[in-house]
């Protein structure tokens, strides 16, 4: 625990201007990052007497080792760089609202040539039109459904539709008239474009227009006694007020606004947002957030404005904002979303008539989910607590250890041979933080050599980051020792994210008994660490074995501290489990060769022992190939077809097996250094 007085900046050094600071730990980690009218005035609340602060207030600025700050010219860009620097470091200090669930937005792919409409959840994507969020999938496909009848947008699979062009059949939904078929050319790109819009326009509450318009196209077909197309229109109509009716009418003057609701405690806020379109309530969503020092109601809902709007330009951003009280000062605020909209943002706390009577709605929903968070959190949030204190009680640990690294090793009978690595932070996974190990060499004879390699290589790395980071403080730093005052971020990836392997745990877990755990402490004695602890966990009587000690440590089997273990070691199982299974099926991957009708097994091993690789054996001519015994002329050129469409750089095969022997990209290499493989959900382990 540190003394903040022992990073205090000297009187006077704070300069009295706008800007932005950070507070890092002693590993440089940035643990929290605020802005401020007055850099000098605010920092100057942080270093006043402990028994003065907000409980996590004084916890952070005992966690915190230095303090710097970034000068700017104005709120709005200390808004903005806080909004960058909050996306970029994830701070455990800085109030992060959590989504209470995980929403689905109808989205209309408008970056493809031909525009998509689909269900999405996740991130948001350049180029792509979204709507909602909804409370369920379901109610968006029931909206779809209904609309195809008049807006007839594709909403097929790329693979569905390239299928469909290639065979010029369309799909179901193109012969019952809810797709309009672009596949096989029944409308041109430009055409599908045109529905597409209309039926993003529809979407955004522009709903009057295109009923008025089906109506006149409607008599028109009664009077020239066009009854069957007047029938359609009128269904098309059918359609759209049926479509319009499952959102509620909430304000008459056909309004586009988002309300926010907050409701508190002393700890824990939760904010409610209903988006309305057209007066109707187009989507809803639900964010819940620990209070990490003491905040106002403004300032949470500064926040939430940051998080709802950080991402978003244009109609994304409404006209009007409603909120239950004003950000201090709420200029900036709102110049800061007249920014991001590209013209003027009403800000405001609704005072009365139907706005106001729409926000306390709001705000029942906001205190019902706030009800509904403690009941399902606050014995987790106690249980976590009480686990990491059994953990530290039960390992004579100095402190709780707020990061605890787990690894464990995979293979299958000695081939593949691989290590995970996740980590847990104050008793949850932090899954950004998860890496994958690559183990060669003698190494994978066994468990315990694999388990050493792994310790040293990650450990390796982490004496190499705070050799740099000491490097660096000790040259541009000797003189003053004031690490407070530089605003250098030295410990940046080339993609400009902070390095995670210069952070060490508090507590190393292996999986497995007294040698796993023998290995591990010997690869950080050789690196010369002593102040990083390390347990096993055996799976057969899950007992916790420590360095040296003859017999295990045996926590109650209600403990959860023990619970908590268990999860962390299943939790390297699985995500060493599927890395293993991902290597042993690309190793596993069916040769070009599979391909070729009535090519059995025993001709395929004939061509790989004749030409030696299947690199050879795709250069050889039709004549060559039927000097193989069993090979005629006619296989032969189907042969060579399938390997001329097969991929140009394909990879080599084993000529004993007749696998494909794929080189692993990436993951850790023998230096040490981590190589990210596989999409952000891979890399996690996030389930896919």
């Amino acid at each position: 625990m540190a003394d903040p007085s022992s990073y205090r900046p000297k009187p006077g050094e704070i300069p009295d201007s706008p800007g932005v600071y950070r507070f890092r730990d002693e590993h440089r980690r940035v643990i929290y990052v605020g802005k401020a009218k007055s850099l000098r005035q605010r920092l100057a609340n942080y270093f006043q007497d402990l028994a003065g602060l907000h409980p996590r207030t004084r916890s952070m600025v005992t966690t915190a080792a230095s303090v710097e700050w970034t000068v700017v010219s104005t709120e709005v860009e200390a808004l903005q760089l806080e909004y960058s620097w909050i996306k970029e470091y994830d701070p455990r200090f800085n109030v992060k609202y959590r989504d209470d669930k995980s929403y689905p937005y109808l989205a209309v792919t408008m970056n493809e040539e031909y525009p998509r409409v689909q269900v999405m959840r996740g991130h948001k994507k350049k180029g792509v039109r979204y709507f909602g969020p909804y409370a369920h999938a379901w109610a968006i496909r029931d909206t779809v459904d209904l609309l195809l009848r008049v807006f007839p947008v594709r909403t097929c699979s790329a693979g569905v539709f390239k299928n469909a062009a290639r065979t010029g059949r369309p799909c179901l939904l193109g012969y019952i008239g809810k797709c309009s078929a672009p596949c096989v050319d029944r409308v041109s790109a430009e055409e599908h474009r045109e529905l597409a819009d209309e039926f993003c326009d529809f979407m955004t509450g522009r709903t009057a227009t295109y009923i008025r318009r089906l109506e006149k196209q409607m008599g028109e077909a009664a009077e020239e006694m066009e009854y069957e197309r007047a029938a359609r229109l009128r269904d098309d109509i059918e359609a759209l007020k049926k479509a319009m009716e499952k959102n509620a009418v909430v304000l008459a003057d056909a309004t586009d606004a988002d309300l926010i609701a907050v409701a508190e405690d002393e700890l824990e806020a939760a904010v409610q947002i209903f988006h309305v379109r057209g007066g109707r309530v187009r989507g809803q969503r639900g964010w819940v957030t620990d209070k990490v020092e003491e905040i106002t109601t403004g300032a949470l809902v500064e926040h939430a404005l940051q998080q709802l709007y950080g991402e978003e330009t244009g109609d994304a951003v409404p006209k009007e904002v409603l909120v239950p009280a004003l950000p201090d000062p709420v200029e900036p605020v709102q110049e800061w979303l007249a920014g991001r909209r590209g013209s003027g943002v009403s800000l405001r706390v609704p005072q009365r008539g139907d706005k106001k009577a729409l926000m306390e709605t709001v705000q029942r929903n906001a205190q019902q989910a706030l009800v509904l968070h403690k009941t399902k959190r606050a014995s987790d949030l106690t249980t976590r607590s009480r686990a990491l204190e059994e953990i530290s009680d039960a390992l004579d640990l100095d402190s709780a250890p707020l990061r605890i690294e787990c690894y464990d090793i995979s293979h299958l009978q000695g081939d593949d041979v691989v290590a995970s690595m996740v980590v847990f932070e104050d008793g949850l996974a932090r899954k950004s933080e998860y890496r994958r190990f690559q183990i060669k060499g003698f190494a994978g004879q066994d468990d315990v050599r694999s388990m050493h390699e792994v310790i040293t290589r990650r450990f390796r790395r982490y004496l190499a980051e705070k050799e740099k980071t000491g490097e660096w403080t000790d040259g541009e730093n000797a003189e003053t020792d004031d690490t407070a005052l530089t605003s250098t971020n030295t410990l940046t990836e080339d993609d400009g994210r902070p390095k995670k392997f210069a952070y060490p745990p508090q507590l190393v877990v292996v999986d497995g008994g007294a040698p796993q755990v023998a290995a591990a402490q010997r690869a950080l004695d050789d690196l010369g660490i002593d102040d990083i602890a390390v347990c096993g966990l055996a799976k057969r009587l899950e007992e916790v074995w420590l360095p040296g000690d003859d017999d295990p440590v045996v926590l109650p089997r209600t403990s959860e501290g023990l619970y908590l273990l268990q999860r962390v070691r299943d939790e390297a199982h699985r995500f060493a489990i599927s890395y293993q299974r991902t290597k042993r099926s690309k190793r596993f991957r069916s040769s070009p060769l599979d391909d070729v009708p009535g090519l059995g097994d025993t001709r395929k091993q004939a061509l790989l022992k004749h030409f030696g690789s299947l690199k050879k054996l795709r250069s050889a001519t039709i004549d060559q190939i039927c000097e193989v015994p069993g090979i005629g002329r006619k296989t032969a050129e189907t042969i060579a077809v399938a390997l001329a469409q097969a991929a140009p750089a394909a990879p080599a095969v084993n000529t004993a097996t007749g696998e494909i022997m794929e080189e692993e990209p990436g993951t850790m290499g023998s230096s040490g250094e981590p190589v990210r493989t596989g999409g952000p959900d891979e890399r996690r382990g996030q389930e896919t």
